[in-house]
């Protein structure tokens, strides 16, 4: 999903945020800063964190919307928490992969000011989106929960969808060699089981089970690759101590 496919209502419906969550600028401006974040989404590299999951997490975010306090603010967090990405080799997959949530949320503050959002509200989604860092939200702070159960909910999405999902993620990261991915991406998956829950909202809770399994059918398929990677590595090894040891018998020989 390009800029060009972006869907009719969704410039619309970044309108309704802002000023819902009080928005003062003329609503030309306010439609402005909402092309100008579809075309962040929307830029070249973009093969998951695009156009098409932030309309997938509004909409997540719009199935559990009835949990939040201020579901205008948790919209726009959404807008923004992705706004700033770059996928390069300097961004580490393992370490924090493409997101820049903090230069996100500092976008997100700079621009609703600029609209007119209250200084409270438009501070909320700055640190609502700087909490998607750690994706461990106090379950008390239910647009928090929000938010991050709804950047989650791709994790709970039907198998083929979710393979496609797992292919757009290493698209983005074609860059980085196999093994390097792999073994970063086996590492996430080990500390995302691990946690005691993925989903922190009570609506969201429901989409806990087929996520793991998703997560778990991967992690075995990733780790059956790394295994033959290191098989691989290892004849790959072994040829070449033959190698030396063969040169090193000629060598005496001569």
């Amino acid at each position: 999903m390009g800029v060009h496919d972006a869907p009719q209502w969704l410039l619309s419906a970044f309108v309704r945020s802002a000023v819902g969550a009080g928005a003062t600028a003329p609503t030309e401006q306010i439609r402005d800063a909402g092309q100008a974040l579809v075309d962040r989404w929307g830029s070249p590299g973009r093969s998951f964190h695009n156009l098409k999951h932030l309309v997938d997490v509004l909409i997540r975010v719009d199935e559990l919307v009835e949990e939040t306090h201020q579901p205008d603010v948790v919209r726009l967090a959404a807008w923004y928490h992705g706004a700033i990405f770059d996928a390069a080799d300097r961004k580490a997959y393992a370490n924090r992969g493409g997101e820049d949530e903090i230069a996100s949320a500092r976008l997100a503050f700079d621009e609703l000011i600029a609209l007119g959002v209250p200084e409270a509200r438009a501070q909320r989604v700055h640190d609502l989106v700087v909490a998607l860092v750690r994706h461990a939200p106090n379950p008390a702070d239910f647009d928090c929960a929000v938010l991050c159960d709804a950047d989650l909910a791709m994790l709970a999405t039907e198998p083929q969808k979710y393979k496609a999902y797992v292919q757009d993620i290493r698209a983005e990261y074609s860059h980085l060699p196999l093994e390097d991915y792999v073994r970063a991406r086996v590492r996430i998956i080990h500390k995302l089981l691990a946690r005691p829950s993925l989903f922190v909202s009570p609506l969201g809770s429901a989409w806990e089970e087929p996520a793991r399994q998703n997560l778990s059918g991967e992690l075995q398929r990733l780790e059956k690759e790394l295994r033959g990677i290191d098989a691989a590595a290892s004849e790959a090894a072994a040829h070449t101590g033959h190698g030396t040891a063969d040169e090193g018998s000629n060598a005496a020989r001569t």
